[in-house]
């Protein structure tokens, strides 16, 4: 790539270089999986200065999640994860897959190279989004002016986001020159990628390869249950030693190697009934599948169980690839309020005043779990029936509380928490979701 020379990126190497205990955590990060990312970026003919990119998205953080819901060291959002055929389910979440995600960067950086044949433009628009930068190259194209990075107006964050890249770039070419020490990297690879061929707690895992489940989790971080599915997961990456312990150890192993399994809901049920069928706690059951309180689980949905004594079979394919949990709130402990939302009104300020989770008020209304609401917005939320009288918030009015199920109103009551329609529709096209410019592209 050609280098970028201006005054951000000496303020990015100034900013780099006042802190070096965060470039040292960082590059030692980067070091599990420098050479695999190189190794790729060399087999496509890509720019190898790329393999830097994942510093700027994460600080190499495969567990890194942004405010926008992006993940993963390449920090994909949900929905340009699946277009890169990025699975999130139950079980798993591939956007934080080591292999899977670098894959999937690649691809886009590929895409957009072959957008804009300009690979500064390419950073740009995984930064910031194609559209956008199409728009601002056609804005400057038609104004006569250059249409290169350094000449566009962008956000301030894609602004800095090539200074940032040139910065590293040059740090980890020329440490001596910038009088940082960094450790050494050795050309080989870090890990190993060992097959799995039947389902695999964790815990089991990290034992036969002997290491702690935090050194497991960094290089394998995509998993959301404390099971490996083989028909979702066939291989778990390890470091070298370890790997060869593990598949030393692996068929002297007596017991059960798997002693969680999925459970698939056959109709909509209460948490406690699906626990007694399955023979857990109900607790258990929702802390393990994180199901909140007052919550129905619907027909249909995937829960993680304990695997019957003696075995059983492996969690077929089409579970592992495409579990999915669906809740509705529990018609007998909730009311539906339709709120009218206030000025300042946000997912976190309406679950802070209802005593619920942000996740439950972005399920409820279908947006992001960091949106924020319009001034006189419809807002959805389901409280214990005994909150309905207490609800009293400056500045809003409940205009109706219904049963979850959908009974008929009862007269509307000009009490202070509100909805502005007696139909308690869903307007989630007027909600403002705030993301980050870095991160609305992915």
């Amino acid at each position: 790539m050609a280098d970028l020379d201006s005054d951000l990126v000496r303020d990015q190497e100034r900013w780099y270089l006042s802190r070096p205990d965060y470039v040292q955590r960082m590059v030692e990060r980067g070091s599990r999986y420098m050479f695999h990312i190189v190794e790729e970026l060399e087999r496509r003919q890509m720019p190898t200065e790329l393999a830097l990119l994942p510093f700027i998205e994460s600080a190499f953080n495969p567990e890194a999640v942004s405010s926008a819901k992006a993940s993963g060291m390449w920090q994909f959002i949900p929905s340009t994860g699946r277009d890169f055929l990025l699975k999130q389910n139950v079980f798993r979440d591939d956007r934080r897959d080591v292999l899977a995600s670098t894959r999937a960067a690649l691809d886009y950086l590929q895409r957009l190279y072959g957008m804009f044949d300009d690979w500064q433009l390419a950073l740009a628009a995984y930064n910031w989004g194609e559209g956008n930068v199409q728009r601002a190259v056609a804005r400057n194209r038609k104004a006569g002016r250059s249409a290169d990075y350094s000449s566009l107006k962008m956000p301030l964050e894609t602004q800095l986001y090539l200074p940032k890249l040139q910065a590293v770039k040059n740090i980890i070419a020329r440490p001596t020159e910038y009088g940082v020490a960094l450790p050494e990297l050795w050309n080989h690879p870090y890990f190993l990628a060992v097959p799995i061929e039947r389902d695999i707690d964790v815990t089991v895992a990290t034992q036969l390869a002997g290491m702690r489940i935090e050194d497991f989790k960094t290089l394998n971080p995509q998993m959301n249950k404390p099971v490996i599915l083989a028909a979702g997961t066939p291989q778990i990456l390890l470091p070298y030693d370890n790997a060869n312990r593990f598949v030393r150890r692996l068929p002297q192993h007596r017991g059960p190697l798997a002693t969680w399994t999925a459970w698939v809901a056959p109709k909509t049920m209460r948490p406690a009934d699906a626990a007694r069928v399955t023979g857990m706690s109900e607790s258990e059951l929702r802390d393990v599948n994180r199901i909140p309180a007052r919550m129905l689980v619907k027909a249909g949905s995937t829960l993680l169980v304990p695997r019957v004594q003696g075995g059983g079979a492996d969690v077929a394919p089409h579970i592992a690839d495409n579990a999915e949990i669906t809740l509705a709130p529990d018609a007998l402990a909730l009311r539906r309020l339709a709120l009218k939302a206030g000025r300042r009104d946000s997912v976190a300020s309406v679950a802070r005043r209802y005593h619920v989770s942000e996740a439950q008020v972005a399920q409820w209304n279908d947006v992001a779990a960091n949106a924020s609401f319009k001034p006189g917005q419809t807002v959805v939320v389901y409280v214990n029936t005994k909150q309905v009288t207490k609800s009293r918030v400056s500045g809003h009015r409940t205009i109706r509380a219904d049963r979850a199920t959908q009974a008929p109103a009862r007269k509307a009551r000009r009490s202070r928490p509100a909805t502005a329609s007696r139909s308690g529709g869903r307007t989630g096209r007027n909600i403002q979701q705030h993301r980050k410019p870095g991160n609305s592209a992915r």
